[in-house]
């Protein structure tokens, strides 16, 4: 998708979406700009970035850092979501469960969208370079291009567009590391992996209950693609398997402790299960649990390594 020609340069065109905007309820404005930011996958971003930070802590707290950071990934994650969407527009708009947002319903112009979201996201990246510093801004910079430059484009082309959208997914606990320690260290790459594999069997389960939606909009998520649902079912356990592999390194490298080990066995045993049990009896009912367990999953893993870090 490209963006629209602006005709004239860029100034009156923004001048008519200002003075739109000026004649509509600035309430309801206001939240349909805080929509477009997503603020429930917006909040999860802020939980895990935290949670890297404080896993990542090698003394005392900062909290101005920890503020700052938070408040940087805020506005970066807000803005990278909201051009997401408008990049997005049209697709959105073939799709049940996306169509009432607020562009494809009409409620926000296209330019309101994308002034708000380079603004909000350029802003974010500023803030975290001057305040946190340049290693988080880059860490954050590259969730950014990520996600807009690899995993928005690829959803219209291949199945491959999950694995390429869980990387930026799984980068705002090494936000949270870096902005605590100042390195790329192992435990970093290891609350990257968590966040990596989680995605997976998350990300297909949505696919798998909105398969027919997805394929009306042209998106091309591996249930879209895989009509036997063979490769999607294998792909669903494969990743609970290595998520359950996964989650148990915090402890073998020193950063949680036994009773987070103990968590994380008996949370990701539960994971496989309901993913062996989709795979053998797949079903609408089967996908909902599982993408049920992977919300439940992902807060209680990281609560247990938050409470248990060595």
């Amino acid at each position: 998708m490209t963006p629209p020609t602006l005709e004239g340069g860029l100034v009156a065109p923004t001048a008519k979406v200002l003075t739109g905007a000026i004649g509509r309820d600035r309430r309801q404005v206001l939240v349909d700009l805080v929509a477009l930011a997503k603020p429930r996958v917006v909040l999860m971003v802020l939980v895990t970035t935290a949670v890297g930070y404080h896993v990542g802590l090698v003394g005392a707290p900062e909290w101005g850092r920890l503020v700052h950071v938070l408040v940087g990934t805020l506005l970066a994650a807000g803005g990278t979501l909201a051009l997401n969407q408008y990049w997005e527009r049209d697709v959105d708009a073939r799709m049940e469960r996306t169509r009432t947002r607020p562009l494809p319903d009409g409620r926000l112009q296209p330019l309101e969208a994308l002034l708000f979201g380079a603004a909000s996201t350029l802003l974010g990246l500023l803030y975290l370079a001057a305040l946190v510093g340049l290693l988080a801004a880059g860490v954050t910079a590259a969730t950014v291009v990520l996600y807009l430059g690899a995993y928005t484009p690829l959803k219209l082309r291949t199945p491959l567009c999950t694995l390429a959208g869980a990387v930026p997914g799984a980068l705002p606990p090494v936000t949270g590391w870096v902005a605590a320690r100042e390195d790329l260290g192992v435990g970093a790459w290891v609350l990257f992996a968590i966040l990596f594999l989680w995605q997976l069997p998350h990300t297909l389960a949505i696919a798998r209950l909105y398969r027919d939606d997805y394929a009306r909009a042209g998106v091309r998520l591996l249930p879209v693609v895989d009509a036997e649902g063979t490769s999607t079912e294998r792909q669903i356990v494969t990743g609970c398997l290595a998520l359950l592999t996964v989650s148990l390194m915090p402890t073998l490298i020193g950063l949680a402790g036994p009773l987070y080990f103990a968590g994380a066995f008996l949370l990701g045993g539960a994971f496989v299960v309901l993913g062996a049990w989709q795979a053998l009896a797949p079903s609408p009912a089967a996908a909902r649990r599982v993408l049920f367990a992977s919300l439940l999953y992902l807060p209680a893993l990281l609560a247990l390594l938050a409470f248990d870090k060595a």
